[in-house]
Order: C-alpha cells, then structure tokens, then sequence
C-alpha cells in the first residue's frame, strides 16, 4: 500500500516566524501553541510519514551562518521527538528567492523521490503558512 505524507513547513507553522525570517537564536524561536499536542495526536492515530521541507534563505552564507542555525534547528527537532513526533525526513532549501531554484518551495526539486508507486501523493498533505505551500500542494498533486 502508498505510503501518505504530510509535508510540514517550519517557520510559520510550528514555530512562529519573525520579522526578519530568520530563527537564528533560542531567543527568537517560540512554539506554536498546541504545536506538540496535535501533532503528536497525528504521529499517533494518523498513517502518514511526516516530512519537514523548510525554505531557510541563504543558510550557510554570510548572512545566515550555520552555526546560529543548526543549534535551534536541532532543539526543535529534538523537542518534537520528546514528545513522539519524529520526522521521517527533513529538506533544507538554502537558496535565495531570486535563485528561482527548483528546490525552493513551492518547487519540488528536493521532494523527487516521492514521486513513485511507493507514495499516495494525491491522499497526501501540505500544511503551512504561505502561498508557496499551497502552490507545493499543487505542484505535488497533494491537497493543501
């Protein structure tokens, strides 16, 4: 049987995002409230394979060096596995929005092995917090 997937965005969606777009310190970094409740009742009860994709724009450069992020992004994933939600896989897109990349959201360039017989895409979801999740869902066949 297809496997299902939710593929979740990061900022925006669990933890709430900045005005500089950029979780770069604990300081800056606040959960959702009822993040870890509900979806951990979905790890649970549901039958997805839970999937993070995350636009973190320039990681890795000047601007968004990798020791301010791997720190936090770590502390969140750890977080979530402590109450049960463990993510199958997660993307990293590092790019700029002006790359005009194909592994941007809403691009699927990173995503290119869920596009088999192994996975239902069209039973399968994108949550998140912009347009561009939206237009990943489509660009899936997924629901949104």
């Amino acid at each position: 049987m297809a496997k299902k997937v939710l593929f979740i965005d990061r900022d925006g969606t669990i933890i709430k995002e900045t005005v500089d777009e950029q979780i770069d310190a604990f300081e800056k970094m606040i959960f959702y409230p009822k993040a870890f409740t509900f979806l951990g009742k979905i790890a649970k009860e549901l039958d997805y394979e839970l999937v993070m994709i995350t636009n973190q724009d320039g990681l890795g450069t000047d601007v968004f060096p990798e020791d301010t992020f791997w720190p936090v992004h770590n502390f969140i994933l750890k977080s979530f596995e402590n109450e049960g939600v463990v993510f199958d896989k997660v993307f990293l897109d590092r790019t700029f929005p002006h790359e005009n990349a194909n592994t941007r959201k809403p691009g699927t360039g990173l995503l290119m092995e869920y596009f088999s017989e192994d996975y239902d895409l069209k039973n399968s979801f994108v949550i998140g917090d912009r347009l561009t999740d939206i237009e990943l869902a489509k660009n899936l066949g997924s629901k949104g």
